[in-house]
């Protein structure tokens, strides 16, 4: 744990005890804030070898110098992308799955969402991390890799108890561990191939490619199963 905690400490995070921010001290996470947002967008633009810290910083209107004041280098930027990605991601499925569960929604609805989901992070407007960890995972060094491993173990393991439950009911295509490798392959895939189409609502086209990819893995309810 002291090896992850080294690793996604940024150069300058706060300590304990200190007093609260100032408007100067907000003015500066703020700027970090617009680094890390820029910074994907050029990652995924451009990719990560073309992309200079001089591009990054004069998306945000600085000094090409003044990103190192926030991240030690750009590697480290890059990863900061992602692990901010990772939070991001993993809190809001939190949320989603909260949400579902009060409501008490089937193992199908709860599939559905975890899908709808996770399409919204990988193809919504301004959500360009997983892209960038999809492309760009093998410029980071192997101590961030093994971080970003970890977020990632922790994003699936929401999943599980849901693949399990269909399972039981016979309602997957294949093995509970086979499912969680191809559903999330086809998925990731789909910022390969998937625009979203002028005249149809963003949320419309990610509920029917939701749909799509949820009667993909899944066999339709038996009449004992809907019935229950």
């Amino acid at each position: 744990m002291q090896a992850v905690s080294r690793l996604m400490t940024p150069v300058h995070a706060a300590r304990r005890g200190r007093p609260p921010k100032t408007l100067s001290q907000r003015d500066e996470g703020n700027r970090r804030r617009d680094l890390i947002q820029r910074a994907a967008r050029l990652f995924r633009e451009k990719g990560y070898a073309a992309t200079s810290t001089r591009d990054i910083a004069a998306s945000v209107g600085m000094h090409s110098g003044s990103p190192f004041y926030h991240f030690e280098s750009k590697q480290f930027l890059l990863f900061t992308v992602m692990c901010d990605g990772m939070n991001q991601a993993k809190a809001k499925q939190s949320e989603v799955l909260a949400k579902m569960r009060l409501a008490r929604v089937s193992p199908e609805q709860l599939l559905y969402g975890l899908i709808r989901h996770h399409l919204e992070i990988l193809l919504g407007a301004d959500k360009d991390f997983i892209p960038v960890m999809l492309y760009e995972y093998r410029s980071l060094d192997a101590g961030q890799q093994q971080v970003l491993a970890d977020m990632q173990h922790d994003y699936e393991a929401d999943w599980l108890p849901v693949l399990k439950k269909l399972h039981a009911q016979k309602r997957l295509h294949t093995s509970v561990k086979w499912a969680r490798l191809l559903i999330f392959g086809a998925l990731n895939w789909t910022v390969q191939w998937h625009t979203m189409r002028e005249g149809v609502s963003q949320a419309k086209q990610l509920d029917t490619l939701a749909r799509a990819a949820l009667d993909l893995f899944i066999h339709p309810a038996s009449p004992e199963v809907a019935a229950s």
